[in-house]
């Protein structure tokens, strides 16, 4: 086989050439003569939220076929995390966001946020209507800027409903206004199309007085699952079918030991701690 620099070499198709290459990267791999800035990216196809990966298709300039270029960010090392590394002097601190909303939740918020108490530039929409209304809030787990991991909660204004099961047909009216309200604010100030959105409600929720959350489709926030999730529309169309549902079905759901609830339930005989070997 003939040397890749000699002059006489017929050229294959450049999906079939393999060029020779002797430079190696300090892990002592081999460096392809590529460069990601000849990269013409064309699909996204996936893109992880939680391991911060992101697969991109596309192409390169002057060559042939499909190409695939995977990005992982590096974990964090944990000889950084020290106050010579992160917590240095040299580190600095920047305040994104201050937020009050959420901090004793089920104690008080919802009133200072019904009455303007709250930051009202946090929030993103409100209908003031005290039956069907609610607030359309950044959830404290999204920064408020990156569309990929975009995360809003919708906390109702009307008393009493504490979750899932204290829904019947009288709420279906405050349902869908959440569902659509929600989802035509978020493409207006966001630029995400209700189909690209998931909404739902957990059970059992984090504190009980209905809320409802509308994350991006592609990122995989905590508590999408099947043990915890409940979509919107299929709460709307069960109830559409039979009026008292969630009175009525079972509804599986995982607790963990450090949540308040457990307590409550091992207290009554309904589950117990889990013993291990030492």
């Amino acid at each position: 086989m003939s040397d890749t620099n000699s002059e006489n070499d017929v050229l294959g198709p450049p999906s079939l050439k393999k060029i020779k290459n002797n430079e190696q990267n300090e892990n002592g791999v081999d460096d392809i003569q590529l460069e990601l800035k000849d990269f013409i990216p064309v699909k996204i196809l996936n893109n992880n939220t939680n391991r911060k990966t992101v697969c991109i298709q596309g192409t390169y300039k002057d060559k042939t076929g499909v190409a695939l270029v995977l990005l992982e960010k590096n974990a964090f090392k944990e000889e950084d995390l020290d106050n010579k590394g992160y917590f240095s002097e040299d580190t600095k601190l920047r305040t994104f966001f201050k937020n009050d909303i959420y901090g004793n939740f089920e104690c008080f918020p919802l009133p200072e946020i019904n009455e303007g108490k709250s930051e009202q530039d946090r929030v993103i929409y409100d209908n003031k209507c005290e039956r069907e209304g609610f607030v359309l809030v950044p959830d404290l787990k999204w920064d408020g800027l990156t569309k990929e991991t975009l995360y809003l909660l919708a906390i109702v204004r009307q008393r009493g409903i504490k979750s899932l099961r204290d829904l019947n047909e009288t709420h279906l009216p405050l349902l869908k206004r959440v569902r659509d309200e929600g989802k035509k604010t978020i493409y207006s100030k966001y630029k995400v199309s209700g189909s690209q959105l998931r909404v739902y409600l957990h059970y059992q929720p984090s504190f009980y007085h209905l809320h409802i959350h509308f994350t991006y489709l592609r990122h995989e926030a905590p508590g999408i699952y099947a043990e915890k999730s409940h979509l919107l529309d299929t709460v709307i169309n069960n109830i559409e079918m039979m009026g008292n549902y969630y009175k009525k079905a079972t509804l599986p759901f995982t607790i963990r030991e450090m949540d308040t609830i457990f307590n409550v339930y091992e207290t009554n005989g309904h589950v117990e701690r889990i013993k291990t070997d030492k």
